[in-house]
């Protein structure tokens, strides 16, 4: 192993010593009164299967025959969730075919940040997750099942999936995707047309008109954001199958993956002897895993919130510190939208998730001592799987990258770090990702220009408020202040003024996520403005210094003259109320920092 992945490996493990024993401890107990169905009344039992086909009322009668629970985050208004209008009927034959049974136990929401960005909707989206966690213990609640399948593939919903299904951790779960969409208009192409749009020189006709080009059929969207950020490190976290993360949907390949998972959860299962859980596999080693996966990828910014709160849920405990000392020696191996100009299709097509996994073992920065869904260790995962005939396979990646612009090697990287630096200063503490960053963008002083609502910037850039080196301060973003929505409408306009020739940034408490593009963007900034964080104190004209190579955020004012000044306290009752927002208000109350997640389950816990 790398040497600095093996110490914060340890570290981590040190650190979450106590609470690991207390989590795994409790699924132990748990597991040893399983399967659950057989401490069910018989009115209970008779609830569990009353709308059963008799042959599966015998089945669920027999307890050394397995139960699967499907968990679905299916909608068909979203591209990515509506191939899971079939996958239950998929599950439930294969399942059939093992002799078990597959209930489809519970749906949870599914909401998609590219439908609510810069909506009122955009407000509920990261509390999203912990409903999904909340709808998927309730799903599994019912003690009918001995094995879940968790059907989810976007921003929040894979988060909240494995958070859920982590109170149940005694049981076996694999995740199913459904897949990217195919590539359709090139993301740089779109993004020339969102800057043409921002500076009025389109209209609305021409944006729609490229925006559905991009957006075109079923599937996930293919530039490397959140979501299929979430593919990637679930795989990589060996919670698939080996392969599966992006294989398009609607194909014989994507059926039999989905058979094939059903298959193996089912083998996976108390009933057919199996022993260990979800929470088993969800380890230190794993969760560093995945965390090597998102820096050398230059996933989501999304999952240094994200990732914490999944590792608490298995009683592990990360902090940025940790995402910052793994990207300053992983080695950035691949140029994805919007870091690249290709899409997640071209990386598949390059050699994916098994050629990285490969590379990445050999050259020591994963651990491979790792329990996966398909057995120990984790080379299982440099297998593509593949249709011979109407069987499926599997066979070794490729030894070479079939598209090297794309999908580098380990010992000949694209940088020789992950992009992902940990900012401190009297601003408070925050992330920049700055692998799509241009070098001579990594370091900005800059006069403030500061705007409570994300709306008010785009009056300022139409009016030519922002023609002049700035470091635009967006503040009242964060989970307690409006559920810290991401602030993607505000990239075109720097990214315009960028092009313009001036020096431009961004800092705020709100959030950016996968598509932080070549704006340098402090984000994720805590304390919120709301709890009296500096950024409440920060005034027009201000001088701020963002400099990402040193991991320093500061305003460069007398000391003794900012700590006097009295901080900013809009009115944001607006933000509260309807479209839902109100409905959320004790989750704003008791929400963590996001360096503790932005959770509302464990919030201020060690």
């Amino acid at each position: 192993m790398h040497a600095v992945v093996d110490r914060v490996t340890r570290r981590i493990i040190d650190r979450s010593r106590l609470s690991r024993q207390n989590y795994l401890a409790r699924m132990t107990e748990l597991k040893s009164r399983s399967p659950h169905r057989n401490v069910l009344s018989c009115g209970n039992l008779a609830h569990g299967f009353a709308a059963c086909h008799q042959d599966d009322k015998d089945t669920l009668k027999l307890m050394s025959k397995a139960n699967v629970a499907i968990v679905s985050a299916y909608n068909d208004m979203l591209s990515a969730h509506q191939p899971y209008a079939t996958f239950p009927d998929i599950i439930r034959e294969a399942a059939h075919g093992m002799g078990s049974v597959a209930q489809f136990a519970g749906g949870t929401p599914a909401m998609c940040d590219g439908v609510t960005q810069g909506q009122p909707g955009m407000e509920l989206s990261l509390f999203s997750r912990d409903t999904i966690a909340m709808s998927t213990a309730v799903a599994l609640s019912h003690n009918m099942f001995d094995a879940t399948l968790l059907l989810g593939i976007c921003d929040k919903i894979v988060p909240g999936l494995l958070i859920g299904a982590l109170s149940f951790g005694y049981l076996p779960g694999i995740l199913v995707p459904a897949g990217p969409m195919p590539s359709g208009l090139p993301n740089k192409e779109k993004q020339r047309i969102r800057q043409l749009y921002a500076e009025g020189k389109l209209g609305k006709e021409e944006l729609l008109e490229a925006e559905s080009k991009s957006y075109h059929s079923p599937g996930t969207c293919t530039f490397y954001g959140t979501a299929n950020s979430n593919q990637l490190l679930v795989e990589v976290m060996g919670l698939h199958l080996p392969g599966a993360a992006f294989v398009n949907p609607g194909t014989p390949l994507r059926d039999q993956l989905t058979r094939a998972a059903t298959e193996q959860v089912i083998r996976l299962s108390r009933p057919q002897g199996g022993e260990l859980g979800l929470g088993d596999m969800i380890d230190e080693k794993s969760i560093v895993n995945a965390l090597v996966a998102l820096l050398v990828t230059g996933g989501s910014t999304n999952h240094t919130l994200h990732w914490v709160a999944i590792a608490r849920a298995a009683g592990i405990v990360i902090d940025w510190n940790d995402y910052a000392e793994l990207s300053s020696v992983v080695p950035s191996m691949t140029r994805i939208y919007p870091n690249g100009e290709e899409d997640v299709n071209a990386f598949h097509d390059a050699g994916g998730t098994p050629f990285l996994i490969r590379e990445l073992l050999d050259a020591g920065y994963l651990h491979n001592d790792v329990e996966t869904v398909v057995g120990h260790g984790l080379e299982r995962y440099t297998r593509t799987p593949a249709m011979d005939g109407d069987r499926l396979v599997w066979q070794p990646a490729p030894l070479k990258s079939l598209h090297p612009d794309v999908l580098s090697t380990a010992s000949e990287p694209f940088a020789p770090d992950g992009g992902l630096k940990v900012l401190d200063g009297n601003l408070g503490r925050g992330v920049i990702k700055v692998s799509a960053v241009a070098r001579e963008h990594h370091k900005i002083e800059a006069r403030a220009v500061v705007f409570n609502d994300q709306n008010e910037l785009k009056a300022a850039f139409d009016a030519g408020d922002l023609n002049k080196d700035c470091i635009v301060i967006v503040r009242f973003q964060g989970p307690k202040s409006n559920g810290m929505p991401e602030l993607h409408k505000l990239t075109p306009y720097l990214g315009v003024l960028q092009d313009r020739g001036f020096r431009v940034g961004l800092v705020t408490d709100g959030r950016m996520s996968g598509a932080s593009g070549k704006v340098p963007a402090a984000i994720h900034v805590y304390p919120e403005a709301l709890e009296g964080g500096p950024l409440a104190r920060v005034r027009d004209g201000d001088l701020i210094s963002l400099d990402a190579d040193r991991g320093t955020l500061s305003v460069v004012v007398d000391e003794a003259e900012f700590a006097e000044r009295e901080p900013a306290r809009p009115d944001l009752s607006a933000y509260h109320q309807d479209y839902g927002r109100e409905l959320f208000g004790w989750m704003r109350r008791s929400v963590g920092t996001a360096e503790e997640g932005a959770c509302v389950f464990w919030n201020h816990e060690a």
